[in-house]
């Protein structure tokens, strides 16, 4: 009789406990909220330049144990290509048509695995732009926001490594850099 209380009270302390647990460690799915911006800067033998678009989507699923982040199941932010503006149609103009934005209107990222511990992580993924895919590693700073997540960080790169021919203007006398910064700031609310 002693035994059976003992074994119930330990079951029961058992269930306890890992009814804690799954309650402490949980995957909240996340979608992009405003606020959030992508930017792409570069130069040109004329000045420096950049483009900017605040009109991304995307998802997520993160694991946060208590208030700190562990990780993201998954990650993907997508924005129409021709969402990015600088300011300047001509040059506008000349990007889309260096990015193909007739055949592939999207550019994206999709998150592959993310290391590190809150809020310095590394992030490893792919980009695809112009229709070609590349993955790529850089670091990103995870932050809590109320309950906001904040993704940041910048991967440099060349146009030519996703098939893009710098653009050229003014009869070839201006001509864009290969080099590239992409910069990103992807702000993510909880879903309903």
């Amino acid at each position: 009789m002693k035994t059976d209380k003992i074994t119930k009270l330990i079951v029961a302390s058992l269930s306890l406990l890992l009814f804690l647990n799954f309650s402490v460690l949980a995957q909240t799915n996340y979608t992009i909220a405003s606020g959030t911006e992508l930017k792409i800067t570069g130069g040109s033998s004329l000045h420096d330049w950049e483009m900017i678009s605040k009109d991304a989507k995307g998802s997520a699923v993160f694991t946060i144990t208590g208030n700190s982040i562990n990780s993201a199941q998954s990650l993907k932010v997508n924005a129409e290509a021709e969402s990015l503006k600088s300011g300047t149609r001509g040059l506008d103009n000349n990007a889309y048509k260096a990015l193909k934005t007739s055949q592939h209107k999207q550019i994206s990222f999709t998150l592959k695995e993310l290391s590190g511990s809150a809020p310095n992580f590394t992030a490893k993924g792919d980009f695809t732009i112009a229709g070609v895919t590349k993955s790529a590693s850089f670091p990103i700073k995870l932050t809590q926001s109320g309950n906001n997540l904040v993704f940041e960080g910048s991967y440099d790169t060349k146009l030519t490594n996703f098939s893009i021919d710098p653009p050229t203007a003014l009869m070839g006398t201006v001509k864009t850099r290969d080099d590239v910064t992409i910069h990103f700031k992807t702000i993510f609310q909880p879903t309903k």
